[in-house]
């Protein structure tokens, strides 16, 4: 397990790195300048306009630029913001908690709906409950997030008047943000009952609509995972043993389908976290995609550049811990990555 470790540790370093050259030499191939952006639509002198990239650094060469970034990220310093002047780390974690509260909560409730569906329409296979699920899915599937996400608005918010149209909490509650997670962060303000109703209201929409694609994929995978397990010969043991439906369904065949789920939630995980940009940007929700294209919009080198190696840690973080709860979970998996290290 050490030496497990070890490994995809120092495979991370060069899919860093990886990350760093995509990240910093694409986003100038963009068209636009920031200092541009910085002096507004009239912009200002040649020699105004001089100046100020002298000041940024970035009249130097663009590998020039990118060695002196990779000498301030070795010594922990990720850049400062070319728009606001705050360090990128302290903007990052100023936003990230409101992407993971958002995708918390549609991973959650991905979770929730998708695996009873998924075994719902693997117990009743073609029937009229199954047709109906896998279509349902297959819808699910189909969606584009922009799309989606418009139409909830449209019904919830502006006809029905349910559910508030953007925003993490009505402008009428004063949060004291301790996390940064506003659903805990209610309970230190005042009207903590009434300020957890608004945020919960807030975030209805968004979860339904970042969660969608999510369910749609965690319903087919679940049920062609119980389909498999209920082929193999320890159920069919379980059933001529004379074991009821319930036992042989969730005791022997329900917890062998969550091995393959593990690995299929660390990638939605992931994609969850980076794939938020359209749903915060329909919802004006303040979290990492929303600032991912205020970046962007901007020419805010240091924002997205360090943003993006971020986030790429953090994916590598979470598919490390889920390599790690696979084989723990799973014995075969654990017994032949020993019997690969006493053979290295």
């Amino acid at each position: 397990m050490g030496s497990f470790l070890f490994k995809r540790l120092i495979q991370t370093v060069p899919a860093l790195i990886g990350v760093t050259l995509v990240s910093f030499f694409i986003l100038r191939l963009i068209p636009g300048d920031p200092v541009q952006q910085l002096l507004g639509e009239r912009g200002g002198s040649p020699e105004l306009v001089q100046e100020m990239r002298a000041a940024l650094g970035l009249d130097k060469p663009l590998w020039t630029q990118y060695f002196l970034f990779l000498k301030s990220l070795f010594q922990g310093d990720l850049g400062t913001s070319l728009i606001t002047g705050q360090p990128v780390l302290k903007e990052f974690l100023t936003y990230f908690p409101a992407t993971v509260e958002l995708s918390f909560f549609a991973l959650t409730g991905a979770l929730l709906l998708g695996i009873p569906l998924g075994i719902a329409s693997a117990l009743k296979r073609n029937t009229v409950l199954d047709y109906t699920i896998m279509g349902g899915s297959f819808l699910g599937f189909s969606m584009s997030v922009f799309w989606w996400g418009l139409m909830l608005i449209l019904v919830f918010s502006v006809t029905l008047g349910w559910t508030p149209v953007a925003g993490r909490i009505g402008a009428l509650y004063d949060i004291n943000q301790v996390t940064g997670f506003y659903l805990i962060d209610v309970w230190f303000s005042e009207n903590s009952l009434k300020a957890f109703g608004s945020a919960l209201s807030h975030l209805l929409l968004p979860t339904f609509t970042l969660g969608a694609i999510p369910l749609a994929f965690i319903v087919r995978m679940t049920r062609s995972s119980f389909l498999e397990v209920l082929k193999k010969d320890y159920v069919r043991t379980a059933w001529g043993k004379g074991l009821g439906p319930g036992k042989v369904f969730f005791l022997h065949a329900f917890f062998n389908t969550l091995l393959p789920i593990v690995t299929v939630v660390g990638f939605l995980t992931g994609a969850l976290l980076t794939g938020a940009v359209l749903t915060e940007t329909v919802f004006s929700w303040p979290g990492i995609g929303h600032w991912f294209v205020k970046g962007v919009l901007s020419r805010d080198y240091p924002v997205i550049t360090g943003g993006v190696l971020l986030m790429a840690f953090i994916i590598m973080g979470i598919n490390i811990l889920v390599d790690v709860i696979y084989i723990t979970v799973d014995p075969s998996v654990r017994d032949l990555l020993l019997k690969n290290e006493k053979n290295v």
